[in-house]
């Protein structure tokens, strides 16, 4: 028999707010998290926007030495985690702890380590950079250092499929503990590549809006989008069994229920063109729940505010939910906070928790000039009050990763 799966405790570091409840609350009120680059120089940049944490110094909530032997990715990583785990009140010192895992993502790693420890070595030797630049830049080890924190001897492992890589974190985490392997698991996504380097990346390929408004910048399904505005953030989740949380008297958040991953096996970067492998994970994800696609309320996006990627993703959700599709609300909430790659599944399943608890489906901001192809109610610009019993989060990623997770109102 399947076991149950549910939340207990969330966490969050983005671009709308420095915990996950200010994260929800910038949601709701539609607070727009892009803003020019402030840690570096973008004068002879054609990309001048990034969604970056904001009032917030990460460094400052470690000591010195430790700082010092962590990249930013992981750092975040910790700090959700503690977040998430004082939340769930779950006391690890009582728990089988063989039985307790992680799996975190991060799609590219330690970026702005590997660029800072290059340039020292061209200028100092390479023999001289930190002995400590390969575990930090390697991007398994927030899950590492997360497992290490609380001594957990379970499943420890990082998936790494690029922008979903947080969403099939979340729903490998969920089919081992709902399958038995493990009864609690610490799991999400987290990412800090906001350097020199993968906005040039990523700029050469024509990926990035190279807007200077940042209102009109991230504007997924909108006629006048242009490319994806880069983020940086985590969101962690700490989910356990069912009987499990009941037993110590959990408040649980919501649950998960279902869980989908395919692949285009199409291009490195683009989308399958009619959405099927998106269109895929969708339907195994909704056989995975054991539910009709007219049950679901509402979907948090991928909605990159790129042409391809709005417009498969559009004929994907026609494909799987029929005459529903018109009835369905649609939202981005990459439009607040810019695209945080390996954590942007994660930060997307805490804010459909959220909105499966209060009701509440937060709205695309920014949005001005329908698509006639993306003809979705995308909930332009207001978020609104709604009854929502089940709600799906989608993620796509370059590789062809697909991944769609479907979460339920705790009872």
């Amino acid at each position: 028999m399947k076991r149950r799966v549910v939340v207990t405790g969330v966490g969050a570091l983005t671009p709308i707010g420095n915990s996950a409840s200010d994260t929800w609350a910038s949601a709701k009120a539609g607070a727009c998290g892009i803003a020019p680059i402030s840690v570096y120089d973008t004068a002879d940049r054609r990309v001048k926007l990034a969604a970056e944490i904001k009032n917030y110094d990460v460094d400052a909530q470690f000591d010195r030495k430790e700082a010092k032997r962590m990249a930013r990715f992981t750092k975040l990583a910790k700090l959700a985690a503690e977040e998430a785990v004082k939340q769930s009140g779950i006391d690890f010192s009582a728990e089988n702890r063989e039985r307790c895992g992680t799996l975190i993502s991060s799609g590219i790693g330690g970026l702005d380590v590997i660029e800072a420890e290059e340039q020292k070595g061209l200028e100092k030797g390479f023999d001289r950079v930190s002995p400590f630049f390969i575990p930090m830049c390697i991007s398994n080890m927030a899950a590492g250092e997360v497992a290490i924190k609380y001594g957990l001897r379970g499943l420890c492992s990082c998936t790494v499929t690029a922008c979903a890589g947080g969403t099939n974190a979340i729903g490998d985490s969920f089919r081992n503990i709902r399958d038995g392997y493990q009864d609690v698991m610490i799991c999400g996504g987290c990412e800090a590549c906001v350097t020199p380097l993968a906005i040039g990346g990523f700029t050469s390929m024509r990926a990035l809006c190279e807007s200077e408004n940042a209102d009109r910048a991230s504007i997924p399904f909108d006629l006048e989008r242009s490319g994806f505005v880069l983020g940086e953030g985590a969101g962690i989740l700490l989910m356990e069994e069912y009987e499990h949380a009941k037993a110590r008297g959990a408040d649980i958040l919501f649950e998960i229920c279902g869980y989908g991953a395919s692949c285009d096996a199409f291009h490195i970067t683009s989308p399958c063109e009619d959405g099927s492998g998106a269109a895929n994970c969708m339907r195994w994800a909704l056989d995975d729940a054991g539910i009709q696609p007219d049950r679901i309320d509402y979907i948090n996006a991928h909605g990159t505010s790129t042409k391809m990627n709005d417009l498969c993703e559009t004929r994907a959700i026609h494909s799987v939910f029929g005459e529903h599709a018109a009835s369905l609300a649609v939202s981005s909430t990459k439009s607040m906070t810019g695209h945080l790659l390996g954590a942007a599944g994660a930060v997307e399943a805490i804010l459909c928790g959220f909105a499966l608890r209060d009701g509440f489906i937060p709205a695309t901001i920014n949005y001005r000039v329908p698509d006639p192809e993306c003809d979705l109610d995308v909930v332009p610009n207001e978020g609104r009050c709604a009854d929502i019993e089940y709600a799906m989060s989608n993620s796509l990623g370059f590789g062809g990763h697909n991944a769609s997770l479907i979460f339920r109102k705790a009872e």
